[in-house]
């Protein structure tokens, strides 16, 4: 049959998802509110334990880079990188955060500037103070914690996989803690919510993705935004998908990943010059200034005036990217054998950081900037997230091969989160091997187009918000995940490190 199945994780995760869909489908309503209620649940007696626990996972990689641990390489001291550095780091982007730059470098800082959903620490909105921390807490959400996040088990199931010979699943990291029990139920109930979060999670955002997609092909070109279109846009992005994952890492991953680089980095060139450009390259430093100087007001969980903003926005962030991390996390560490882990800490931790700040200052500012001169539709408040960088882009030049190019640079990154994605639930579902048969890749590919498309189909917004809600609330019992890898990491590296001298 041309499979290579790791039983019982397989069979149960496809039931599970496949039972999950349908009952959202059946009863989008009663689904909703209670994964909508765990969620609310969820941020509001535990936003302290997010912003400690990311703030432990950040400390904690520092003093791994800085340490004697910094020089072991992943693979073994002759291991060689897999991959080109300019590759390596198309594909952690690529995978990890690129669908939110295109969608939110506008979008974010405009909205904290103009209060459309509250301000950061309560301040007056478009005021030069709500201006400041717009910029401060989007790239606060999106710089140096996300990816603190992504280090501790991209870094713990390299480690493991590489340099103990321990296949490529979540179970792997938890030796040192469960011995060989990890090959037993535990080890497959730890699987098993790594298979539904990351399956739940990218077909919620290809779900979404499809309508902000659909409404930039609208905005751009008159193309009718319904259910039709949004379903075509699956289809082929799914289409895509399957050919990359059915080419792999090396020729199709990677390939994209360089597509979208380009794209990314021409997109932004174009928004530079073409944008308010003297005011984006002042801001280059001020925001690298006030991004640290802001961080530990924003993370002050105590006594907070904006309560709403906090918890819909950084306490959702932190549930969201800790919820992903078994998908991003085993992507990475995939892709990063060869590397030490001062080199894998310094581009995975500091790299994003640097591009955050670049990202948002030249989207945001050029937004803002129209708000502030009453240019286009932006001053009237924005109507729909999903267009404000189109609305940006339509007062520069260009703006129709502009957003065209937006337009292809999202449909590119969907493609890749969702072949990558694939590959990380294939290795899961086929017990940690990094080469499983094609027809298992092509199967994952596909569930999450034939996924997003139910839900779309049957439930509509509310059936993906139910779902967006549930890949939160997973985020908790993943937090307690993320702690044992950094006890389990600190083990295995103290040991490495021992066998060493």
């Amino acid at each position: 049959m041309g499979l290579d199945i790791h039983n019982p994780v397989f069979f149960i995760s496809a039931a599970l998802i496949l039972s999950f869909a349908g009952g959202v489908l059946i009863f989008p309503d009663s689904a909703g509110g209670i994964l909508t209620g765990a969620r609310d649940w969820t941020l509001q007696h535990f936003d302290w334990f997010f912003v400690v626990s990311t703030n432990i996972f950040f400390l904690f990689c520092v003093f791994l880079g800085f340490s004697k641990v910094g020089n072991i390489r992943l693979g073994g001291p002759d291991a060689k990188p897999e991959f080109g550095t300019l590759s390596w780091l198309s594909m952690l982007f690529s995978a990890g955060v690129g669908i939110g730059l295109v969608f939110y470098g506008s979008a974010e800082p405009t909205a904290y500037y103009t209060a459309w959903s509250g301000t950061p620490l309560g301040v007056a909105p478009m005021t030069p103070e709500a201006e400041r921390l717009a910029f401060s807490a989007t790239i606060f959400h999106w710089g140096v914690t996300p990816w603190a996040v992504y280090s501790v088990i991209g870094l713990a199931l390299a480690f493991f996989t590489f340099n103990k010979g321990l296949p490529l699943t979540i179970r792997s990291t938890f030796y040192p803690l469960l011995g060989e029990r990890v090959w037993g139920w535990p080890g497959h109930i730890i699987d098993l919510m790594a298979v539904v979060a990351t399956l739940f999670g990218l077909a919620t955002s290809l779900g979404l993705g499809a309508k902000q997609a659909a409404s930039g092909l609208h905005f751009l070109f008159g193309i009718d935004n319904g259910l039709g279109t949004q379903v075509v846009l699956i289809m082929g992005i799914t289409s895509l998908a399957v050919f990359s994952v059915v080419r792999g890492l090396d020729g199709g991953v990677r390939f994209l990943s360089n597509i979208n680089i380009v794209l990314a980095i021409l997109l932004l060139l174009f928004v530079i010059i073409a944008g308010p450009t003297l005011h984006i390259l002042k801001g280059f430093g001020i925001h690298t200034i006030t991004y640290p100087l802001d961080s530990l007001r924003l993370s002050n969980w105590i006594g907070r005036e904006d309560t709403d903003w906090f918890h819909g926005w950084t306490i959702f962030y932190w549930a969201w990217w800790i919820s992903w991390s078994p998908f991003v996390g085993m992507f990475i560490a995939r892709v990063s054998r060869g590397r030490t882990i001062r080199e894998f800490l310094i581009a995975v931790m500091v790299v994003p950081v640097i591009v955050a700040v670049v990202w948002f200052t030249a989207f945001g500012t050029s937004a803002i900037d129209q708000v502030k001169e009453g240019v286009g539709v932006l001053p009237d408040g924005i109507s729909d997230v999903s267009l404000v960088l189109f609305q940006m882009l339509e007062n520069l030049p260009l703006h129709q091969i502009s957003s065209f190019v937006a337009i292809v640079l999202l449909i590119v990154f969907f493609v890749t989160s969702s072949d990558s994605g694939s590959l990380v639930i294939d290795s899961i579902t086929a017990g940690g091997k990094l080469h499983a048969p094609v027809p298992q890749r092509i199967f994952w590919a596909t569930m999450e187009g034939l996924i997003a498309i139910v839900l779309l189909v049957g439930g509509g917004s509310a059936a993906l918000s139910s779902l967006q809600a549930g890949a939160i609330t997973t985020g908790l019992p993943f937090t307690l995940v993320l702690l044992a890898c950094c006890v389990s990491l600190y083990r295995g590296l103290r040991e490495e490190l021992a066998g060493q001298s």
